[in-house]
């Protein structure tokens, strides 16, 4: 099992933001000196605890500061971007990566960005989301003066297009025919599953899933597969999950599960944010719990891994034996309350965890 890194950060709001951003930026360079494979950065634009705005600008910073670790957007919220800018972008740091990346994407899950987009009402936002990313793969594989339409977008240079002079025609990417594309899934039986085993592309099962709903997101992967006459292959899945590891088991479930916990926070923060969507039922083990019951003992009770580095191993194997087999496991980053504490967690995690875990797996 491969050991990635994902961030969602989610920060107290009253947090200095340029120290959050350095924070997450110290959070990938030390998950790179320490062999982590992976790094997935997410986005949103309207929230003060969420601070990273853009997924690609924010990669963009890392280019000359990391070595081996490739890094992947986590993701672009694919309902709230223009493709022509979307593809332009991504091309230019997929580019400085020299290809070392991996294009992330999502419909996007924050209400209040939708809004400020104009999406949050009457418009399918999984169809535009979808007519995005096709723009984008059309504009990377095609010629100008790319003659595209859909419901949401008309892209053209026909008009305007000088071939000779290079001006009309966009940049492709340093990856051809382009980058890796992943979908992120947080939600039961993703309708987003299915349709990435459609088109080859790979999934990242979001951390804050039950391990039941994160068990079906496989199945709906590999019998997509099967009716396209494709073999899935578990290693190509990735799963996060939000852990903490310490050298002693009295600071694990101090850190982890106490009052001022970063793990207590994120949950709240982000629990309250998808309960109040009405997305409740991502955290319920069955629907006719009421929304009320979802607190954030319960949320960090069942979606936290945390103890000494055997502890985490059995919470892991267990957390395994639900979901199945997977090729990547994604360590959820979290605000550092205490500096010291959040690195030496990546530290066991990259030196004796996952090591101690695929002993166990032969």
């Amino acid at each position: 099992m491969r050991l990635g890194y994902f961030t969602m950060p989610i920060h107290p709001p009253e947090r200095d933001y340029a120290a959050t951003l350095a924070e997450d930026r110290e959070a990938i360079l030390l998950a790179d000196r320490l062999g982590f494979a992976e790094a997935y950065v997410g986005e949103h634009v309207t929230d003060s605890a969420e601070t990273i705005t853009d997924s690609v600008v924010f990669l963009a910073s890392l280019v000359h500061d990391t070595e081996r670790i490739v890094l992947g957007t986590g993701t672009v919220n694919l309902t709230n971007s223009h493709p022509a800018a979307l593809a332009a972008k991504v091309a230019m740091l997929d580019t400085l990566l020299e290809g070392r990346f991996i294009l992330g994407v999502s419909p996007g899950g924050l209400a209040s960005d939708w809004e400020i987009f104009g999406n949050l009402s009457g418009v399918d936002r999984r169809a535009k989301a979808q007519e995005c990313i096709d723009h984008v793969v059309a504009l990377w594989t095609g010629e100008a003066p790319y003659e595209l339409s859909g419901e949401h977008w008309t892209l053209s240079t026909a008009k305007t297009l000088m071939a000779d002079l290079g001006q009309g025609v966009m940049v492709r990417p340093h990856q051809r025919p382009h980058p890796p594309i992943v979908v992120t899934a947080a939600e039961p039986s993703s309708k987003s599953v299915d349709h990435a085993a459609r088109r080859g592309w790979e999934v990242i099962s979001a951390n804050f899933l039950l391990p039941q709903w994160v068990r079906t997101h496989w199945e709906t992967y590999r019998h997509a597969c099967e009716e396209t006459g494709r073999q899935a292959d578990p290693q190509s899945w990735r799963v996060a999950r939000t852990i903490f590891v310490a050298d002693d088991e009295a600071t694990a479930r101090e850190y982890a599960f106490g009052s001022d916990s970063p793990y207590r926070f994120y949950y709240d923060q982000l629990g309250t944010k998808l309960i109040r969507a009405g997305r409740a039922n991502l955290f319920k083990t069955d629907d006719a719990m009421p929304d009320e019951a979802v607190t954030s003992d319960y949320m960090v009770d069942r979606l936290v891994i945390a103890g000494t580095p055997d502890q985490v191993v059995d919470g892991l194997l267990e957390f395994r034996d639900v979901v199945g087999d997977f090729g990547t496991l994604l360590y959820c980053g979290t605000d550092w309350v205490d500096p010291a504490l959040a690195r030496r967690s990546m530290e066991l995690m990259a030196t004796e965890v996952v090591p101690a875990l695929n002993a166990r797996l032969g």
